[in-house]
């Protein structure tokens, strides 16, 4: 009886109307939309601009730390592309580590690898386990708030880590915002928090869906090791 309440809304949804050459109106029904709920389409798009968002700082990474790239592309757009496709066998530098293993390689001294690929390809692969690794979802996907709530956490845990992560030579592992008064940039941070808001959203929207309660804890600034994702269950 829940599905036969929720039809109509569904035909609505998958219809569009446009005016013929005739100046008749003809409507058509897109089948995608029928197996699609609001949610659905919202987690589509939040994922979409949420894996984005991760690719343009990856991007301004490489611009600010350019050495980086170096060890592992031929150009800094081939770095970001690599990290696009995210072909996780073609990272031999990282082990085989994956979300918050591989991010934090990028503040460790052992590591000699590209530090913006380890970082963004940690917190791409967290975003995509947030996700259930699916590109698009229908009305029988499933999400869990708590692997978007821990990914949005281990966002600010990498602002963190950007802005106060040092060499034992006292230097940051990578630049980030440019706190120089004279020419102060945070744009980082501003990117980090609209990814964030998103997977924030995305976890109370999915909490109620669920039928679950759902309340932002802050999270502590002294809290440096990244949170699970894949293994909530």
């Amino acid at each position: 009886m829940h599905w036969l309440a929720i039809l109509p809304m569904l035909l609505v949804a998958a219809c569009s109307t446009k005016m013929g050459k005739d100046g008749r109106t003809e409507t058509t029904v897109d089948a995608k939309y029928l197996v699609k709920t609001e949610v659905d389409r919202i987690a589509d798009t939040v994922r979409t601009d949420t894996v984005d968002g991760l690719l343009l700082i990856a991007d301004k990474l490489y611009k600010r730390n350019p050495r980086e790239w170096k060890k592992s592309a031929a150009s800094r757009e081939a770095a970001v592309l690599r990290l696009k496709l995210r072909q996780y066998k073609s990272f031999p530098e990282l082990g085989g580590l994956r979300e918050g293993q591989a991010a934090a390689l990028a503040f460790s001294e052992v590591y000699e690898g590209d530090r913006v690929l380890a970082l963004m390809f940690g917190l791409l692969t967290m975003t995509d386990a947030a996700f259930e690794h699916k590109d698009e979802f229908y009305i029988l996907d499933a999400l869990d708030e708590r692997k978007l709530y821990n990914s949005a956490r281990n966002m600010e845990i990498a602002i963190w880590k950007l802005s106060g992560d040092r060499t034992a030579a006292g230097e940051l592992f990578l630049l980030s915002n440019e706190l120089d008064p004279a020419n102060r940039n945070l744009s980082f941070e501003r990117e980090f928090g609209r990814e964030i808001a998103l997977l924030d959203l995305m976890a109370k929207i999915v909490a109620d869906r669920n039928g679950r309660g759902f309340s932002r804890v802050t999270q502590s600034v002294v809290t440096t090791i990244f949170l699970p994702v894949s293994f909530i269950k």
